[in-house]
């Protein structure tokens, strides 16, 4: 069994109480303990995030262990080595010195290495007449049988993580998938439903997915989304679609929501079908409610609009129907105008509507002329607010992005 002092390290290199630490662990290792060297190695890779550690600081643990010259480490034997760094560089893939200098630096600050330094800071060893080494300088391998416990439970906890993590990211794309192609297929194919809303709700829920995520952020966009996927399988389930929309397939184009909320012309039709449509007679249609987004998304689209709510701000519906009538008035709205609006698209979409243009009011000539044309394309059946509350999120750049 090895039994190291505590040594300091030569030259300018500070010493620590952690440095101290770590080699009174790793001179109290058990006796006959031993551990095949490339297993610790093989563990220290894995567990390398959990130790923060690169591949090159990996790469010189790698050539540190080729100079041990035991296929395990054991307490029973030295395990200093002494290479030199022209002998370290040579088997760490050529690395420069001063990448070299700082993988050392790394893996004794990771605690996986010590220091043993010579009186003059040279890397050797003394040894006797029958040419057995009595002292070495160098680097100690010892912390690393000390920690062989520790790394190979960090390898497993990192595995295992990466097992969730996979998972998570799968379940996450499953669903997304199905969600997807289960909205198109019911707007498509004219199911009854308020798919406008559980489109909104997919496009939030997608769109708070970090760019770099976490177990615990996909795990957490992985069971809304799969409450999600169980709403929408279930309203497909209670739907009934009428006979005459089954037999009818331009009675589907008048009552189509647009799914493309990626739409630069918020005044177009919510399809290219009902495009087709104008050529029809499209007052017989009957009036039709624009279906309200989410309150959250209409304000981080409408951010002016909280500034008029009651006390400075927007915390529900009637709020923010208050502060559409008080903009309505700044923007020299006719009461007419907007009350027509409120009874064709329903009070809540009709005082989003507002919001919307109240936010973009530096670019409309005619406020009240532009509110009247949205409420005749939306008594036609032509208009969708998701276009406009999308254009104005990506202004802000904020919009969500549609797998």
């Amino acid at each position: 069994m090895e039994r190291l002092s505590v040594t300091t390290p030569f030259g300018r290199r500070s010493m620590s109480l952690a440095l101290v630490k770590r080699q009174i662990e790793a001179s109290d290792i058990a006796f006959g303990k031993s551990v095949d060297k490339w297993k610790i190695h093989r563990d220290a890779c894995d567990a390398r995030s959990r130790l923060g550690l690169q591949d090159r600081a990996l790469a010189v643990l790698n050539a540190l262990l080729s100079f041990y010259p035991n296929a395990e480490l054991s307490g029973d034997s030295p395990m200093v080595v002494f290479p030199s760094n022209a002998q370290l560089t040579s088997r760490s893939n050529g690395i420069s010195g001063s990448t070299l200098r700082r993988s050392l630096a790394a893996l004794v600050d990771a605690g996986l290495i010590s220091r043993k330094d010579s009186p003059n800071g040279k890397r050797y060893a003394r040894k006797g007449n029958q040419g057995e080494i009595q002292e070495a300088y160098g680097f100690s391998l010892a912390p690393l049988l000390a920690r062989s416990e520790e790394l190979a439970m960090l390898a497993q906890e990192v595995v295992a993580e990466q097992r969730r993590f996979k998972a998570a990211k799968e379940r996450v794309s499953l669903c997304r998938r199905d969600i997807r192609k289960l909205i198109s297929a019911a707007i498509e194919e004219g199911a009854a439903g308020d798919w406008a809303r559980v489109e909104d709700y997919y496009i939030a829920i997608v769109g708070r997915i970090p760019r770099s995520p976490t177990v615990t952020d996909l795990t957490e966009i992985a069971e809304e989304l799969t409450l999600l996927h169980d709403e929408v399988v279930n309203m497909l389930e209670k739907q009934v679609i009428s006979q005459d929309m089954t037999a009818n397939d331009g009675h589907f184009d008048r009552h189509k929501q647009n799914s493309n909320t990626e739409s630069s012309n918020e005044l177009e039709p919510s399809s290219e079908k009902e495009q087709e449509a104008r050529s029809l007679n499209l007052d017989d249609r009957p009036k039709m409610k624009v279906q309200a987004f989410p309150l959250e998304m209409v304000l981080r689209a409408c951010r002016d609009i909280r500034d008029y709510g009651p006390e400075g701000d927007i915390k529900n519906w009637r709020d923010l129907m208050m502060a559409a009538v008080t903009v309505r008035s700044m923007l020299g709205v006719s009461p007419s105008a907007y009350e027509e609006a409120c009874e064709v698209m329903g009070q809540a979409t009709a005082a989003s509507v507002m919001a919307c243009i109240f936010e973009k009011s530096g670019h409309i000539n005619s406020p009240g002329g532009y509110l009247r044309d949205l409420t005749g394309r939306a008594r036609r059946g032509e208009f969708s607010l998701g276009p406009m509350i999308m254009a104005l999120m990506r202004g802000h750049g904020s919009s969500a992005q549609v797998a």
